[in-house]
């Protein structure tokens, strides 16, 4: 079994025989990143678990996500577009999204789990609806559907 990070390398070869430009930086870009985690982290062999590597995926998407924001209030669809690019090629390597119904399954057992009733004990359920999404929806979708439960 491959790791992530063989992943990543043997795509990003892929993007170069390829000549894909938008893979091939945001591959770079990635692999920077998890090189980067990697020595942070300490470990001697330089290696990220899976869960880091998923959640630096979903930082590097948020980034593009927040950059996408502003290039289109500043007027600059051409700069958008390739971030939303950027954003596609990075959406592989997430695990498959929960649906809807799943999110608010999770969400309504962690209510129960818990005993909330008011936004002020969220913080509680969003720790186990976190634990049980498992990086499949992103912390803003999760903490819309608590506070609909919750309202």
């Amino acid at each position: 079994m491959s790791t992530f990070a063989e992943t990543i390398m043997s795509d990003l070869k892929e993007a170069m025989k390829a000549k894909d430009a938008v893979a091939l930086t945001t591959l770079r870009a990635l692999k920077t990143a998890l090189t980067n985690a990697a020595i942070d982290s300490g470990n001697k062999d330089n290696i990220v678990s899976e869960q880091d590597a998923i959640s630096l995926v979903r930082k590097q998407i948020k980034q593009r996500q927040d950059s996408i924001e502003q290039f289109e209030s500043a007027g600059r669809p051409e700069l958008a577009e390739n971030e939303k690019a950027e954003v596609a090629v990075l959406e592989k390597y997430l695990p498959a999204a929960l649906s809807l119904e799943e999110i608010q399954n999770i969400v309504s057992s962690a209510i129960q789990e818990t005993g909330a009733t008011s936004r002020a004990e969220m913080g509680k359920v969003m720790g186990i609806v976190q634990e049980k999404a498992q990086g499949r929806a992103d912390g803003k979708t999760l903490s819309q559907e608590i506070m609909k439960h919750l309202s």
